[in-house]
């Protein structure tokens, strides 16, 4: 199958690399249906595209790259939402937001991350509840001298 896109123009998908919201992404509940693929090779971005909407698609990192510490708690519910057993096979996914004009001021959601089974391409996204967390995070911090 192919996908027309604004950012990327057609690009092949293989159907059974389609990852499945069951609720869509906040703020996009009707967009479903997702592929992820690298940036560039070896970059920490990924680009979460909408297989329905070729105007629709989110870079995404894995947020313990700019957090070490980055825990969320995976609750029952959201291991049945994705027909999980348990975090084996669960990848984390955080949107990042890169302003066009200051693209080293990009931040990255550290509030709502995204939960990917990687065993049977379904996601969901959650709100985190930690206080230590900001929907705001900053990628890139100044080192001190």
């Amino acid at each position: 199958m192919e996908i027309n896109t604004t950012r990327f123009g057609t690009i092949p998908v293989q159907e059974e690399k389609i990852i499945t919201f069951s609720k869509g992404i906040l703020g996009f509940s009707k967009s479903r249906r997702f592929i992820l693929f690298p940036h560039t090779e070896g970059s920490p971005f990924f680009w979460l595209q909408c297989i329905d909407d070729g105007n629709l698609a989110f870079v995404v990192m894995n947020p313990q790259i700019v957090k070490p510490d980055y825990t969320i708690n995976i609750e029952e519910e959201v291991l049945n939402d994705l027909k999980a057993k348990d975090l084996k096979g669960l990848d984390v996914m955080c949107i990042v937001t890169i302003p066009q004009k200051q693209p080293e001021k990009m931040t990255i959601n550290l509030l709502g991350p995204i939960i990917i089974n990687a065993n049977n391409h379904s996601a969901t996204q959650v709100v985190c509840s930690n206080a230590d967390y900001s929907h705001q995070h900053p990628v890139i911090t100044k080192k001190s001298a």
